[in-house]
């Protein structure tokens, strides 16, 4: 995707939600479609490195004008690092507080989920698998989409460290 792509929907009258559904090490996540801004290639020499901040928070980059934190979700969720190539992608996300970008291995399309087709996140009592960022599960067919708030995600005190560093 060498040119950026604007990516626009709204909720619509019905009781679904659109997500945007993107790849992480072959499995699929959502998110809510208006917090998307667009989808761009990933360039990793137009990301500036931050000294003092967590591994997952690649560094910044202007996007005409607004200086935007990159974070790579791979890392961020401990999975196994990949080779970034030419599937993989930003996702630029306009959110309450920030504009923020994530790295992800892909994006493959929009669903429209009605609230029968989602779940609750599953609950893992006291394990150290962290569910704080997740919303539910969503299910099409024989998809299974693992539905992230990344407002949530995106706002918690390790994206503060960004904040601080880039002031």
């Amino acid at each position: 995707m060498s040119n950026p792509q604007m990516v626009k929907a709204k909720h619509s009258e019905g009781s679904g939600q659109e997500y945007l559904v993107f790849i992480l090490e072959e499995q699929e996540y959502g998110i809510d479609i208006l917090k998307v801004q667009e989808i761009r290639g990933y360039e990793a020499q137009t990301v500036t490195r931050i000294a003092n901040v967590p591994p997952f928070i690649k560094g910044v980059t202007n996007l005409r004008g607004v200086i935007v934190p990159i974070v790579d979700l791979r890392i961020k969720f401990n999975l196994k690092e990949v080779s970034y190539d030419h599937q993989t992608v930003v996702v630029i996300l306009n959110l309450e507080s920030r504009v923020v970008g994530v790295v992800v291995d892909g994006v493959s399309d929009v669903l429209m989920l009605q609230n029968s087709q989602t779940s609750d996140a599953p609950q893992f009592g006291n394990s150290i698998l962290s569910t704080e960022y997740l919303t539910g599960i969503g299910t099409l067919g024989e998809r299974m989409l693992i539905l992230v708030d990344i407002e949530k995600l995106m706002t918690s005190e390790e994206m503060a460290l960004v904040d601080s560093a880039v002031v």
